[in-house]
């Protein structure tokens, strides 16, 4: 079994895990302007992104730049991981290849505690990311338990670029908001990925614009 063959019913039974759906995960975020750059490389990749329409098209073109502008704002001192092999214990079923991992360890070689948030790219169906984006946070939760460095809660975020939904993991909870998040908003989509960069690591010293 690997992450993306969990059914939210499979990971409730196998991890005890509690889901409760949340009006609104982050109700007061003070948006954050995104930097000139990442104005121009999106006005160039959406139209692209949008007319190729596929999930690598959507990932790469999309999100990944948005990522890359979050890590550029945060003084480079996290760490932006995408396609990459994300085993922590294969015999839960917890392996295989997370679409982009974010981590407080500025490191590149290798994914280092603690992973504070995932984010799995769909091409146009939300819900169906909703059981391999938790089997991640999971299997984040618990490397962070392994390597001393757990922090409260794990985030996570299921997107297609144009549509973003967050998801919190506290113990064996799993808050799922019920609203999204619109491209059109990108200033929200960037004030939730910082507010939770910076709330998940309280003693970090930068990170503003």
């Amino acid at each position: 079994m690997s992450y993306s063959e969990f059914t939210l019913e499979e990971l409730k039974s196998k991890f005890n895990l509690t889901i409760q759906e949340q009006g609104a995960l982050f109700p007061a975020i003070e948006p954050v302007d995104p930097s000139p750059l990442l104005r121009d490389i999106l006005e160039e990749n959406i139209p692209l992104a949008l007319g190729v329409d596929t999930e690598k098209a959507r990932s790469e073109l999309i999100v990944a730049p948005i990522l890359v502008d979050l890590r550029k704002s945060f003084q480079r001192q996290i760490s932006i991981f995408s396609g990459s092999e994300f085993t922590v214990d294969k015999s839960r079923g917890l392996n295989g290849r997370c679409d982009f991992i974010i981590s407080h360890s500025p490191e590149l070689l290798s994914i280092n505690a603690p992973v504070v948030t995932i984010v799995e790219a769909k091409n146009d169906n939300i819900k169906s990311g909703l059981g391999q984006c938790i089997a991640e946070m999971i299997a984040a939760q618990v490397l962070n338990q392994n390597s001393d460095r757990e922090i409260t809660c794990i985030y996570g975020s299921v997107t297609t670029g144009s549509i973003w939904k967050f998801l919190r993991l506290e113990a064996t909870t799993v808050y799922i908001e019920q609203g999204e998040h619109y491209l059109e908003n990108l200033e929200s989509i960037l004030g939730i990925l910082s507010h939770i960069v910076r709330t998940t690591r309280p003693n970090y010293l930068g990170g503003d614009r």
